[in-house]
């Protein structure tokens, strides 16, 4: 059964209370004073100026969080392409790197040697025609014989 309220310290249940509650029952309602029931009654009211802060300070958390959310999924987006991107990298290099091999592999450095010395009359250079160059620098350097003009 459910207890009832009302002024008696009598208490309508089948249950046994413990001795703190029941003293606590039993103890008159201490009057508040007619400050502090002021107080009360105005933080249950609030002004427009409170509300319309609170409702601004609500709407700029919103549009950071969106905004935040937004700039995090765009970040994601970012990184798969990345890695999108860098896979395709290593499989072109593995690519280049076969067909290098491939290449440098069906190339016959005797037949290009026969047929340069044979065909097209190319002979090794002699001791007078090798000049050794030194460069103080790693640029491009571009050769050219201006005894033959």
């Amino acid at each position: 059964m459910a207890q009832r309220r009302s002024n008696t310290p009598y208490i309508y249940d089948n249950t046994a209370r413990d001795l703190q509650i029941r003293r606590q029952m039993e103890e008159p309602r201490r009057q508040l004073s007619h400050e502090t029931r002021k107080n009360r009654e105005k933080a249950r009211h609030m002004s427009i100026g409170y509300v319309t802060f609170l409702m601004v300070a609500l709407v700029a958390c919103a549009f950071f969080l969106v905004n935040y959310i937004q700039m995090q999924s765009q970040l994601t987006t970012k990184i798969a392409e990345v890695s999108r991107m860098e896979s395709e990298l290593n499989a072109l290099k593995l690519a280049n790197d076969e067909e290098y091999s491939r290449i440098t592999s069906s190339v016959n450095l005797e037949e290009i040697k026969k047929i340069a010395i044979g065909e097209l009359g190319m002979t090794y250079a002699t001791e007078g025609q090798v000049i050794p160059y030194e460069s103080n620098s790693n640029d491009y350097m571009r050769q050219a014989d201006n005894s033959q003009n």
